[in-house]
């Protein structure tokens, strides 16, 4: 049995990323990783009276009256800051609001995504490695490099040639934070707080976008 290193705590930052099993594609269209997206928005509350499919069949009006209410409620078991989705892996910075809000999160998003890929593609057995692996950010300082890693990591695991692409890549939350995509569970004050100006921000990502193509010499601050 695996057993993990890092203590998941409420109240902390934590680095959570995890891959396909043998790294194989998981996100073969825009469909899917749209799909991955309404799960991350959905199992980010605290109670759900059904599970992602069931609401995801209701009629469009009683799943917006559906959503808004969780919206209004706002009790999540989790708050994000940053994420990113690649063809076979996930990252996420994020913190802990509730007892197991970190495990009950990421079972719930690869377990809903996993039986919607699995049906899909007709194939059956785990998406995802077992475990998915947790980093408790430590400082301020190590926070902003682990969320411009996140950011860059599209480019870096070369999805395309040119960095600036990464403002408009839809799955992933730089573009949030430069007011081009709207992804409604992501919490941009507290990374923000560290720029005078989005455009700070953008400066600070991409001036390392091509270092961090040779990223050996800082992963201390990212991977266990």
């Amino acid at each position: 049995m695996n057993y993990r290193k890092t203590k998941i705590a409420p109240g902390e930052i934590y680095h959570i990323f995890n891959r396909s099993i043998a790294q194989v594609p998981i996100f073969l269209s825009n469909r899917d990783f749209l799909r991955f997206t309404e799960v991350i928005d959905y199992y980010r509350f605290l109670s759900l009276p059904m599970r992602f499919s069931h609401y995801n069949r209701l009629e469009a009006d009683i799943k917006k009256s559906f959503l808004d209410e969780l919206y209004q409620k706002r009790e999540t078991l989790i708050e994000i800051y940053s994420f990113c989705l690649i063809p076979d892996h996930f990252h996420f910075l994020l913190k802990e609001l509730k007892e197991n809000g970190i495990r009950k999160f990421i079972s719930n998003i690869q377990n809903s995504y996993a039986k919607y890929f699995n049906t899909k593609t007709e194939r059956s057995g785990s998406l995802f490695q077992e475990m998915f692996k947790a980093v408790r950010i430590a400082s301020d300082e190590q926070f902003i490099h682990v969320a411009r890693y996140i950011h860059l990591n599209p480019y870096s695991s070369f999805l395309f040639d040119n960095p600036d692409r990464l403002k408009t890549f839809r799955w992933s939350s730089f573009g949030d934070y430069l007011g081009i995509n709207n992804h409604p569970f992501i919490s941009q004050s507290f990374l923000g707080s560290f720029f005078k100006s989005p455009t700070d921000l953008e400066k600070f990502t991409l001036d390392r976008a091509e270092y961090q193509r040779n990223l050996e010499n800082i992963k201390h601050l990212i991977l266990e």
